[in-house]
């Protein structure tokens, strides 16, 4: 359970800044489509461990607003309302043995995750680019994104501040590859 024995020191401090419980447990939530369910896995029971010790009653209203019928349907649309038509492109573009997979990302990181309640579309979209930046290797990815925050209304300004907070805790190559990114994606 590697950093996982530091989730409650932050999801205290958090709770103590003002975040509530919803909003950390979404948080949380939107780590999976990212770094999987293996690694989420960990850091969602730790995190009802501190809830349960601040008195934090589970479990929390549910935030989901998609069901097994609508979730590719709804997933597209944030797609499409976060990226426009390069969404369609990108899924024209794919090869026929892969368009499971451009299903999969639609139906369940967009569908499952970006249309939950909890959390609005600026903040689930600069956490990504947080987790991409701070996971190193997904530079295309990153690149997307910072063009997804712009158009969600994240600005440079909001990027370049993100990145800094992450510095000290993903260092400074991850910290400077994610800078070239956004200063490849803002530059005009």
């Amino acid at each position: 359970m590697p950093g996982a024995q530091r989730v409650p020191r932050h999801a205290g401090g958090a709770l103590n800044a003002g975040v509530t419980p919803v909003e950390i447990k979404e948080i949380v939530y939107q780590a999976v489509p990212y770094v999987g369910m293996g690694k989420a896995f960990d850091f969602l029971h730790v995190t009802n461990e501190v809830f349960t010790s601040r008195g934090v009653a589970l479990p929390l209203p549910g935030q989901s607003t998609t069901n097994q019928e609508t979730r590719f349907e709804k997933g597209v649309a944030a797609q499409k309302q976060i990226f426009g038509d390069t969404i369609d492109k990108m899924r024209a573009g794919a090869p026929k043995d892969q368009l499971h997979i451009q299903d999969f990302l639609a139906a369940n990181c967009f569908g499952d995750y970006y249309t939950r309640t909890g959390l609005d579309l600026k903040t689930r979209e600069l956490l990504t680019f947080a987790m991409l930046a701070a996971m190193g290797g997904c530079e295309p990815q990153l690149a997307g994104h910072v063009v997804g925050n712009l158009a969600v209304g994240n600005d440079r300004a909001a990027l370049v501040s993100t990145i800094t907070q992450l510095l000290p805790f993903i260092g400074y190559p991850r910290t400077l590859n994610a800078l070239r990114i956004v200063n490849e994606g803002t530059s005009s």
